[in-house]
């Protein structure tokens, strides 16, 4: 496994976001990996995180989810992996403190590619079904709270995502349809 930091379009460091580039091995019969390894994990993210649930997802093209997050006691941090199809993958660091507050970052994931994202807690994450479909799976560090769960409208306008263009408009929940804007939110004070 190898484990990169990523940075913002400015070249800035995001502290706690790394990307996970797994070792393949194979052979005639197919392939392995180690999908997530605990020593592997907390070695390089320096603390011990604890998963506590697994989830999956399946979604058509065009499916846009979040922006997802959940207030204390109840953030999760999550370890992403798109296992069929292809996605493009949104965080948006929303830790007040952060010097990269507000700041998002967008990278494709693929089932071919074998990659993870890990994004830690203090982040929004959604992402944008760039095949006919793709199925997600993630574990997350706490379990998901309805009363907590809080979202940031995925075309906020001063975070200017750069999504995708496809040929038709972003299919999205009523939930999610409810979104926020990042400094509603800060004003609200529901975010870290």
């Amino acid at each position: 496994m190898k484990f990169e930091n990523l940075f913002n379009l400015d070249g800035n460091l995001i502290k706690g976001l790394k990307l996970i580039t797994h070792d393949i091995s194979y052979d005639q019969r197919g392939y392995f990996f180690e999908n997530w390894n605990k020593y592997k994990f907390d070695n390089n993210l320096e603390e011990d995180v604890s998963f506590c649930q697994l989830n999956q997802s399946h979604s058509k093209k065009g499916v846009l989810r979040g922006l997802h997050y959940q207030l204390e006691p109840c953030a999760q941090g999550k370890l992403v992996q798109c296992i069929k199809g292809s996605i493009f993958d949104v965080v948006v660091d929303i830790r007040r403190n952060s010097k990269t507050y507000s700041n998002w970052l967008g990278i494709t994931l693929t089932e071919s590619i074998k990659q993870s994202l890990w994004v830690p807690p203090g982040f929004a994450h959604g992402f944008l079904t760039l095949t006919e479909s793709a199925d997600l799976q993630y574990l997350v560090t706490k379990k998901w709270d309805k009363n907590l769960e809080r979202c940031i409208s995925w075309n906020d306008k001063d975070l200017g995502i750069d999504w995708p263009v496809l040929d038709v408009l972003p299919l999205i929940s009523e939930k999610d349809s409810k979104g926020i804007n990042l400094t509603e939110a800060e004003s609200l004070k529901i975010i870290f």
